[in-house]
């Protein structure tokens, strides 16, 4: 319908009438029309959300034969099952936007292969340990529902509709890593100390997952476009604040120190002081120079070519269903 009427509209028209849909709190549709720059905000969002969401889920994929108990191992394996759902989903959605731009999933995975397209910094870190994967579930997943809470109500119908289920299924799998942690809390000295040790290894990364300050000069940055369009609402350094509200006070209530001496919260300025993580090395970890970047990739790029015959199955039954 809404195709229809701005079917005759000049560009400036239809423009101004897409921004008073945004303004007005409507939901755009993928049949919609948008203007090009919000399509391509979308894209490159929603991709990077879904391969993060898949390779996400391979840290985790290393302790499911090595969790601890039979309860660990299948609260694990439904963790890494979940992950991959959201990815697939997302990429879904993603599909729907590349369709005019003649590209398809397979598009946005060769580009993840290739490294053109990024995943969060957090999943290019090793995870040696049973903490590792206490602080992933508990803290990195608290991270994502903290970033995805934001775009629930998202200016773009899909993404938001598609997020419903994903933060939802994340509340779980945060469950899942506190009950991890508070195991290892109250657990001997030798887990407390290694808890401690897989916080103090994680938290730049922790703090890097939202990524640095927004430029608010710079009009035309990623972040500040996402807002003009309401598909986010939050600058990253709001998120990092929100984080910190959450999750400082639960750390320190079990006994674990912060990894920052400089680290306090100014009551007149209203905001945690932080020491800040190393940007450079932030650019060089999403640009696949992290320490397990390689690994990871060949991973997923392996498992993609071994399963080709599945996707080559399906496509050859649907065309001579049609």
């Amino acid at each position: 319908m809404v195709l229809e009427m701005t079917r005759d509209l000049s560009y400036e028209e239809k423009y101004e009438r897409f921004m008073e849909r945004i303004e007005a709190g409507e939901r755009i549709e993928a049949e919609d029309w948008m203007p090009d720059d919000y399509r391509e905000a979308l894209i490159r969002l929603i991709s990077m959300h879904a391969v993060s969401e898949i390779m996400g889920a391979l840290p985790e994929k290393e302790w499911t034969p090595k969790a601890p108990t039979l309860h660990r191992k299948l609260a694990i394996m439904a963790k890494v099952q979940d992950e991959m759902g959201h990815g697939q989903l997302l990429l879904r959605v993603a599909e729907d936007l590349m369709k005019p731009l003649g590209k398809n999933r397979e598009d946005i995975l060769k580009d993840l292969f290739s490294g053109r397209l990024k995943f969060h910094n957090v999943f290019h870190m090793k995870a040696p340990t049973w903490g590792d994967a206490g602080i992933i579930a508990w803290l990195v997943d608290g991270a994502a529902i903290i970033t995805q809470s934001m775009s629930l109500n998202s200016s773009y119908g899909p993404y938001a509709r598609a997020l419903q289920r994903i933060c939802a299924e994340e509340v779980f799998h945060a469950q899942h890593g506190e009950s991890i942690i508070l195991a290892l809390a109250e657990g001997t000295e030798e887990q407390r100390n290694m808890l401690q040790k897989s916080l103090t290894e994680w938290w730049p990364a922790l703090l890097m997952f939202f990524g640095p300050k927004s430029k608010e000069n710079v009009g035309k940055s990623h972040v500040n476009k996402n807002i003009k369009y309401k598909i986010r609402t939050k600058t990253n350094e709001d998120l990092r604040q929100e984080f910190f509200n959450k999750y400082v006070p639960r750390i320190k209530s079990i006994g674990l120190e912060i990894p920052d001496e400089t680290m306090h919260f100014d009551e007149e300025k209203g905001e945690w002081i932080y020491q800040q993580p190393d940007w450079e090395e932030f650019k060089k970890i999403v640009t696949g120079h992290g320490p397990m970047s390689v690994e990871r990739l060949d991973l997923r790029r392996d498992s993609y070519e071994n399963t080709q015959w599945v996707r080559d199955a399906l496509s050859s039954r649907v065309t001579k269903e049609e």
